[in-house]
């Protein structure tokens, strides 16, 4: 398979934005549970700094780290209209993400016809 820094970018962010969706969707699940704090899911820092330093992109891993925003009474922290927005963008990210390997993958394939 043709790995270059495109693709890995690419398949990395994929990850990390399938990895935020299922987080959201904990999230939401949770939303009347006592004591539990929302996740968040971060990874496009850790995946600019690979691609600014010339390291390897495949070494990013997405981390989910519990939000500390303020709770209410029951100690849940899980805000809907926030996680509504947050599934509305990476929704659209993730879309953006595929739509960039298909093009990716179509000019190979147009060039391994011979551009026809």
């Amino acid at each position: 398979m043709l790995e270059d820094v495109t693709s890995s970018v690419v398949r990395v962010a994929l990850k990390g934005l399938a990895q935020r969706q299922r987080v959201i969707a904990d999230n939401i699940a949770n939303i009347e549970t006592p004591q539990f704090l929302a996740g968040r899911v971060q990874f496009e820092e850790a995946l600019r700094t690979a691609v600014e330093t010339g390291t390897s992109p495949r070494e990013v891993s997405p981390e989910v780290a519990r939000s500390l925003e303020p709770t209410r009474e029951n100690g849940n922290n899980v805000n809907l209209d926030h996680e509504t927005l947050s599934h509305m963008d990476t929704t659209l990210r993730y879309q953006t993400m595929l739509k960039a390997l298909d093009s990716k993958y179509g000019m190979l394939r147009s060039v391994i016809r011979g551009g026809a």
